[in-house]
């Protein structure tokens, strides 16, 4: 460990590896700020530090288990030809659910008035929302570590990285969870995110790689866009 602090191609991966976590976890927070929005505030936070709580334990606890997890992207039966591991089909089951999940929650935000009022008391429960974090922080856990032991050797740069990231996240949690709330088109465009998300992890699983950082860019500028929007609403109204 000491031999680690003393070298400089190590703090450099940390430094890397930090960067690349706190990005992939922006599509683990997004989806969790937009599961709780769904919930009333005194439950939504407590709801929120859950689903914050399994990512970092998830994460934590697939280190400890680190030969099986690089075991999970071996091949282990074929289809046409084309070999899929247990990573690919928990990154494919991963992407249906995000998606399928994406578009059940666009089209709630699409009906009308009367709808909503009348399904009001049949909206997610608290329970609910948790099991679907714990499937979602599973997938983007196993993403996130594999992607770790792609880059570094050393386990423990991964913990440093991993623990760093998730105090990132949990103090951006909340700012980015009641600006979801306060404004419901930014709700959508987060919506149409996860779609973009899905539709990646399914690729991923088809061994068919879409380079995040077109995602991410398209997330950045539809965010500026939207930015300027609610600044010329505002504008408009004062």
């Amino acid at each position: 460990m000491l031999e680690l602090l003393a070298d400089p191609h190590a703090w450099l991966a940390l430094i890397t590896l930090t960067v690349l976590e706190v990005v992939l976890g922006i599509d683990n927070l997004v989806f969790i700020s937009v599961l709780v929005s769904r919930l009333d505030p005194k439950k939504s936070e407590r709801v929120r530090q859950i689903g914050l709580s399994l990512a970092f334990v998830f994460r934590i606890a697939l280190l400890a288990v680190l030969s099986w997890v690089i075991g999970l992207t071996a091949p282990v039966f074929e289809v046409w030809g084309n070999a899929f591991s247990w990573r690919d089909v928990i990154l494919i089951g991963g992407g249906v659910f995000l998606i399928a999940k994406a578009t059940h929650e666009i089209h709630s935000e699409v009906e009308t008035e009367e709808t909503k009022s009348a399904s009001a008391d049949v909206r997610q429960t608290a329970s609910l929302v948790i099991a679907q974090l714990i499937v979602i922080d599973l997938v983007f856990s196993l993403d996130s570590i594999i992607t770790a032991i792609g880059l570094v050797n050393h386990i423990e740069i991964m913990v440093v990285a991993i623990v760093i990231a998730m105090i990132v996240m949990y103090a951006a949690s909340r700012p980015v969870a009641d600006f979801i709330v306060r404004y419901p088109t930014v709700k959508m465009l987060a919506l149409a995110f996860l779609l973009l998300i899905g539709a990646a992890l399914i690729a991923d699983g088809f061994d068919f790689h879409i380079p995040r950082g077109y995602i991410y860019f398209a997330m950045a500028f539809s965010g500026a866009v939207e930015t300027f929007n609610i600044l010329a609403r505002r504008k408009r109204r004062s």
